[in-house]
């Protein structure tokens, strides 16, 4: 099938996805492969008053994860930390004081940084995890809509309400209060806040003009266009505060185009370099075909359940956002619904795309 072909039924499918489900209220999908030939950046429905743009910043929750990761990996780079680290050698007592408690037993000194990056630490998870009393954060999130969380807070509300998994290194539990542990040990290594970490080692080499972390700093290059509506059901969260709980497992605010910057760099290994990257798959079973590495999710093949020409690697988050790269074909898969508990239908919207890829010539 000719690539203009393909494109047309790109386009027709992702509007129709958009139409279809009342929940999406804007999305975007950006295309980008050298070998097909193939650039398509688009927006579908509305934010605010006005149409979505191809070209507008908007939230890519747990994609940012990746950014840490690699933010971690320059770092290693420079000599400043190591995977094997433990996080004892980087924070004080106040803050890790009973972090990890298991079964009694404190395991708090035996974290490695490689855990926290593939969440193989047993920490729990302030974002999923659910207080046997009191409120979630996630109903806090809602209820509070105008609390600034600090990391500290944050994690301090996590060590206070939940428990953990399992010691260190014996398991896979998806963990964002360990990726703010991360946030923190790289502004005490660059001693710098983790926003002006970002833009130092990442926005400004990159040339990712319109990335920022939200509620803490602001793009390099004012938009034209505002930061696109968030939606939990139809509820507009977008200017909650509360949504500083993200930090660095995903506050930052991007557009499709520095994305697609970022994950070319990550490819060509000119954000980190090729035996850095190859460290970053050390993989943890995340679910059934999916592994998870250094910030890093993997699609791979399992016969039946998931074929393999669904092998891609990158990073998705929750509110149906995704990031990743087909190797195969050389494409750049890239694109957001803006929508809380759509995580699954991101991915399988992504699927159906690459199906269509695979018919052009």
């Amino acid at each position: 099938m000719k690539k203009e072909k393909v494109q047309s039924l790109i386009a027709e499918h992702f509007t129709k996805v958009v139409q279809k489900d009342r929940k999406i209220h804007n999305a975007y999908l950006l295309i980008h492969s050298g070998k097909l030939g193939i650039h398509l950046n688009m927006a579908e429905g509305s934010t605010g008053s006005r149409p979505a743009n191809a070209q507008q910043p908007y939230f890519i929750a747990s994609i940012g994860k990746l950014f840490t990761s690699a933010l971690i990996g320059i770092l290693v780079e420079k000599g400043m930390i190591s995977y094997e680290d433990t996080i004892t050698q980087f924070l004080g007592n106040n803050l890790l004081h009973n972090l990890h408690i298991y079964r009694g037993k404190d395991y708090t000194n035996k974290i490695k940084i490689k855990h926290l990056l593939n969440h193989t630490s047993g920490l729990h998870d302030y974002f999923e995890d659910k207080p046997k009393q009191g409120k979630s954060m996630m109903d806090m999130l809602f209820d509070e809509p105008s609390r600034f969380w600090t990391p500290q807070e944050t994690i301090q509300w996590s060590k206070e309400h939940l428990k953990s998994h399992f010691p260190p290194g014996k398991g896979f539990h998806y963990s964002d209060t360990g990726y703010h542990v991360l946030g923190l040990i790289i502004e005490k290594i660059t001693s710098t806040p983790f926003h002006e970490a970002l833009r130092h080692y990442i926005f400004q080499p990159l040339q990712m003009n319109h990335s920022y972390l939200a509620h803490y700093s602001e793009s390099m290059v004012k938009s034209d266009y505002p930061v696109a509506d968030l939606y939990s059901g139809n509820t507009n969260v977008t200017g909650f505060r509360s949504l500083s709980i993200d930090y660095a497992g995903g506050g930052i605010v991007a557009t499709s185009e520095d994305l697609l910057k970022f994950m070319k760099a990550l490819v060509r290994h000119e954000i980190i370099r090729e035996d850095t990257f190859e460290k970053m798959k050390d993989w943890a079973k995340f679910s059934i075909g999916i592994d998870y590495g250094y910030g890093l999710m993997n699609f791979r093949t399992i016969p039946l359940l998931m074929p393999k020409k669904y092998n891609v690697w990158g990073n998705a988050g929750s509110i149906g956002s995704f990031m990743f790269y087909h190797s195969a074909m050389d494409i750049y898969l890239i694109g957001n619904l803006n929508q809380f508990r759509y995580a699954s239908k991101g991915i399988r919207f992504m699927f159906k795309i690459i199906n269509i890829l695979l018919k052009c010539d």
